[in-house]
């Protein structure tokens, strides 16, 4: 295919580039519209409710506006995730929006990648050359050597829609580095990604290795922490004494990876003493005669040796978890991504609940984020794409939706060129350098790339190295697409004027469509026709919605008994696993072991921190320590070792210096670091070289089965630097 000339492609874009440069399809002024709403008095003094994004959970906020600048931010009591209170993350929003170091107009790479040198330019000059570069590389290469990526978030439909319209097939998310071994467990045994957990009546909480204290689902935290004062019992198993083992009746501090193996007795417990619910899982599951065929091996005793917990405790747990059911609970946890077998663990987790016969009490369907009843701006269909995707779904992966795909695959196959060369990257809210492991792998992904563009609020460590960066507005300054949430779809709406010359997700992805020729795809004029079109199928006003902070539809009673697995049942034995090769049951993988002299690399939540996006936050930095990596007392002291020294970690793929804790907290085969730190970008002033990046020494490995990345499968040594 020919390729156009820069001046035919300025030709053919000029009506579009004209009305960007005109400033058209900007929305009123978010000061006008919010007095005209009732939220601001003439002094611009008021309370707008709107949605936190400091994570990914969204909570309800309500934003204290005085003379046009934000003063406070509080949850607000009508939203369930946030119920009235917001975190430490969403008090200190306001700290991301005010950031000194926003990007607040396009900016144009004019030295080395990774220099740090830009140029300001317009939006017009921007969306010219990200669309000019996109369509070169379509016509030389095909759009399938464009990669694009972007973590879950409100205006993702627009950004799918950019990359599907284009037509490329490969699409990174974070997902894998994170549940994906959850998810495709849950698709496999219940036919839904996760069921919903209530924990209203729950007796008994057996909870592997998530750390929901600090997590990032607040709702859900304090369900937890009222149904403990409630007198639940919670049993915690982690390697690590965190905030929520702080919280449990016991806390079992099992050896990484063998997660696995007590599950598998806790079933061969529960199955060979007949403790299951024999009426449930007659009626609502298959394959039980089949697994209790095979599970006899898998004795308390056989468990005991592998994990290091007592045959006696996991006895004791196996007969306290059926004596609550039903109104018991084993959490799936979230971040699942640990090690190899993690699915396998994942696949045990969602039989011992249908064991006990807990649908209906505490495990119900759910359908996650749904339109609700919401429109949607007309589109033609997508072109169809032919290529295979570089990170192997589905040809490889078979069962990863490909929404979540696997990002670590995807950067090894664009360093082999496999199954073909990739030039481009569009990069939209995500750090793929510092989210993925093996960041020099990533680094060298990223010099590969002929073009690189970033949609960011600030210049985090993939934007220092873009060739175009284009500044979002931050979340208090800008409309999104409506959350539905249960029976209401709530509303981001903007507090506070965007600063600088930043734009909504909704107003890029739209101009960039237009310029890439695949306008049809976003017909919507500006943000408020967008939300106008959603709200049209309910009859309610978005003057309404944004006074109210949301718009209520008719709930609908689901059926706690229904599953969307080809038999209909609860899928102990799964027929769609079996059918492709892979264990139909759950079956012992044993994980590697760090040798003599190593330890496990643990990584986990913060509850000041949210992954990646958060450390140049000012406030929380003020309240947060500098990030050191832990240590248990008894190997610190092996190894001469004291707390707050300088030391030196070293895995197969690299080597980091950090600070060394010293505590009771972990087991002495274990090291522990908070992610998200040591960025490279020195356009972040707070964040730039504080601590060390766990994504340096990360080794990558895959679950061959959901695709998921074993974060704990790294082994390091820890010597005195």
């Amino acid at each position: 295919m020919a390729t156009i000339s820069r001046r035919d492609f300025l030709k053919m874009g000029g009506a579009a580039a004209a009305a960007l440069a005109a400033g058209q399809l900007v929305s009123a002024p978010v000061a006008r519209a919010a007095r005209e709403a009732g939220y601001l008095n003439a002094q611009g003094d008021g309370e707008i409710p709107t949605l936190c994004e400091m994570c990914v959970w969204r909570c309800g906020l309500l934003a204290k506006v005085r003379d046009g600048k934000i003063i406070k931010l509080d949850g607000n009591p009508e939203q369930p995730h946030s119920k009235g209170k917001l975190c430490p993350r969403g008090q200190a929003g306001l700290a991301t929006t005010y950031d000194p170091d926003r990007v607040l107009t396009p900016l144009i790479r004019v030295g080395k990648r990774g220099e740090g040198k830009f140029r300001q330019a317009s939006w017009e000059e921007a969306i010219d050359i990200v669309a000019w570069n996109m369509l070169e590389i379509k016509q030389k290469y095909g759009p399938e050597a464009m990669i694009f990526s972007s973590t879950h978030n409100l205006s993702q439909v627009q950004f799918e829609n950019i990359l599907q319209a284009y037509g490329s097939p490969n699409y990174g998310t974070q997902r894998s580095l994170c549940f994906n071994a959850m998810i495709v467990a849950n698709q496999m045994t219940y036919g839904m990604e996760e069921p919903a957990r209530s924990y209203a009546g729950v007796k008994y909480i057996l909870l592997t290795g998530r750390n929901l204290a600090e997590a990032i689902s607040n709702s859900e935290t304090g369900e937890l922490i009222d149904a403990i004062g409630n007198g639940a019992k919670m049993v915690y198993i982690d390697p690590r004494f965190t905030k929520t083992a702080g919280k449990a009746d016991e806390w079992i501090p099992i050896r990484p990876g063998t997660d696995l193996a007590f599950h598998l007795a806790l079933l061969n417990i529960i199955i060979s003493e007949e403790l299951y619910n024999k009426d449930f899982v007659n009626k609502y599951t298959t394959g039980f005669d089949e697994l209790a065929a095979s599970i006899g091996e898998y004795t308390p005793e056989w468990a005991a040796e592998i994990t290091g917990v007592k045959a006696e405790t996991i006895r004791r747990v196996a007969k306290e978890f059926t004596d609550a059911a039903p109104n018991a609970l084993a959490h799936n946890g979230w971040r699942t991504s640990n090690f190899v077998n993690s699915f396998q663990t994942q696949r045990a987790i969602t039989i011992l609940n249908a064991l006990v016969g807990n649908w209906g009490v505490t495990m119900f369907p759910k359908g996650g984020e749904e339109s609700g009843g919401l429109g949607k701006p007309p589109q033609p269909p997508y072109p169809r794409t032919s290529a295979l995707r570089m990170d192997g779904v589905p040809w490889k992966y078979p069962f990863v939706p490909l929404k979540l795909g696997v990002f670590q695959e995807l950067r090894d196959n664009i360093l082999k060129d496999d199954p073909y060369v990739a030039h481009g990257w569009f990069i939209s809210r995500q750090n793929p350098i510092q989210s993925i492991p093996d960041r020099k792998k990533t680094l060298q992904a990223f010099a590969k790339m002929d073009f690189i563009a970033s949609v960011d609020v600030i210049m985090n460590d993939s934007s220092w190295f873009a060739d175009v960066v284009l500044p979002e507005a931050s979340y208090l300054e800008r409309y999104d697409p409506l959350m539905p949430l249960g029976a209401r779809a709530f509303i981001r709406q903007p507090v506070i004027e965007p600063q600088g010359d930043a734009k909504s997700a909704l107003w890029i992805f739209k101009h960039l469509g237009e310029r890439l020729g695949i306008g049809d795809f976003f017909q919507y004029e500006d943000e408020v026709d967008y939300l106008n079109q959603q709200l049209a199928p309910t009859g309610v006003s978005l003057d309404e919605v944004r006074a109210r902070g949301y718009v209520e539809f008719p709930e609908g009673e689901a059926d706690p008994y229904k599953w969307n697995t080809p038999s209909g049942k609860i899928e102990i034995k799964s027929s769609t696993l079996g059918n492709a090769g892979y264990a139909d049951l759950p079956v012992w993988e044993e994980p590697p072991a760090p040798k003599d002299g190593e330890f496990y690399l643990l990584t986990g939540k913060d509850a000041r921190q949210t992954q990646f996006g958060t450390q140049n936050n000012m406030l929380l930095r003020k309240y947060d320590d500098e990030p050191r990596i832990w240590m248990n007392s008894k190997s610190a002291s092996a190894l001469g070792l004291a707390n707050d020294d300088l030391v030196e970690v070293t895995s197969e793929v690299g080597k980091i210096k950090v600070h060394l804790e010293v505590t009771e907290a972990i087991r002495p085969d274990c090291v522990y670091m908070t992610p998200g730190f040591g960025h490279y970008s020195m356009g972040l002033h707070t964040a730039y070289a504080l601590g060390a990046s766990d994504s340096d020494i990360h080794v990558t490995y895959t679950d061959p089965v959901s695709g998921s990345q074993a974060l704990s499968q790294t082994f390091v040594t820890v010597m005195k630097a």
